[in-house]
């Protein structure tokens, strides 16, 4: 089975109650399916960024534009390119983790630079950052030792920084 295609979209709404609805809702009419979702406020408090991820094989992407742009709130879309953008992700999994097991889960998620976030009797509680291979990785080991629960958040994304614009930038903040 291969692994699925995904598109990136950036949506900036207004910041305004109901914005998310309406956007969830158009998919929802239209049969599309999202397979990340995430909505935070950006640097400007009256703009939110809505980063959706959608399988390229079932989704006509043209089509999923020009229904978000009816949307009176939405302010900008851009498609990000995975390759030219930063991704993360976060995932929160309690673990199965008896006497004989535990240092081998502390030394997995040292390796993978994971935080024990809670230590129970026969669990441990970890929290992973980073992007979204990783997070896969990271989980699939995991599953050896029994997962107990698991959350991961939708993926968030922001356009890859311009090589040349860096370095005149670092350049300015040396002179």
């Amino acid at each position: 089975m291969s692994k699925p295609r995904h598109h990136i979209l950036s949506v900036l709404v207004q910041n305004k109650s109901g914005v998310l609805a309406r956007v969830a809702g158009l998919f929802a009419r239209r049969g599309y399916n999202i397979f990340s979702l995430a909505v935070a406020p950006t640097e400007d408090p009256e703009l939110s960024r809505i980063t959706i991820v959608v399988d390229v094989e079932e989704t006509p992407l043209e089509q999923i534009v020009k229904q978000l742009f009816k949307l009176i709130e939405v302010v900008r879309i851009s498609e990000l390119d995975p390759t030219r953008s930063v991704e993360r992700e976060l995932l929160i999994a309690t673990v199965r983790a008896g006497a004989e097991v535990r240092g081998q889960l502390v030394e997995l998620a040292n390796i993978f630079d994971a935080k024990v976030v809670a230590v129970g009797v026969d669990a441990l509680t970890l929290s992973l950052e980073g992007s979204p291979d990783k997070l896969d990785d990271f989980e699939e080991l995991l599953r050896g030792y029994g997962i107990v629960e698991l959350q991961r958040t939708g993926r968030i994304a922001l356009p890859k920084l311009d090589r040349e614009a860096r370095v005149r930038a670092v350049k300015g903040k040396a002179s």
